[in-house]
């Protein structure tokens, strides 16, 4: 890796991005511990009220990071196929492997985008009558934080595997291309 051109700035997105989702996966486990329970419910007649619970700012903490990690992870890897493809000759191997995994985290980041979007958005407070919807209140179920949180590792492993693969075939290649030099 330190004869790679990019060397120092891919260690560095590469700890960044780990470092992000890492306190991405955190924040889920801190909101699943705060979020609301049943027993916070309050009935009056057919209205209920739900008092906003901490996990909806441990919620929101945790889609901020995981969308810039996922960012940072994303503008690494398309730095690696950019410069993959300039420096390469046209007999160079599509990275399918490397593909499939940014195509995985991707997937797993758009689910996670949408339960921990869902979770957060049931932490809010649920005053009388307006209920999170159709004027019902809503309590998180459990498991859906930390569900988030192993997509985030999902996630974080595949663009990880992605940068791994990409890197891998592009020194291979490189290497290919001395020896045909020298040959």
């Amino acid at each position: 890796m330190a004869r790679h051109q990019y060397g120092f700035l891919l260690i560095f997105s590469i700890i960044v991005s780990l470092s992000l989702s890492l306190v991405s996966f955190v924040s889920c486990i801190l909101a699943e511990s705060k979020k609301a329970k049943k027993e916070d419910l309050k009935l009056s007649n057919k209205l209920c009220e739900l008092p906003q619970s901490h996990a909806f700012g441990f919620g929101i903490a945790a889609l901020l990071w995981l969308v810039i990690a996922q960012v940072i992870g994303n503008v690494m890897i398309c730095t690696l196929f950019r410069q993959r493809e300039n420096s390469n000759s046209s007999k160079a191997k599509k990275p399918k492997i490397a593909t499939g995994l940014l195509v995985l985290s991707w997937i797993s980041f758009g689910i996670a985008v949408i339960l921990l979007s869902t979770a957060t958005s049931m932490s809010r407070r649920q005053a009388y009558g307006k209920g999170w919807l159709d004027h019902e209140c809503y309590v998180v179920r459990d498991g859906v934080f930390i569900g988030s949180g192993v997509l985030i590792l999902v996630t974080t492993a595949a663009l990880l595997g992605s940068a791994i693969f990409t890197l891998r075939q592009a020194e291979a290649e490189q290497g290919r291309k001395m020896h045909e030099q020298v040959g």
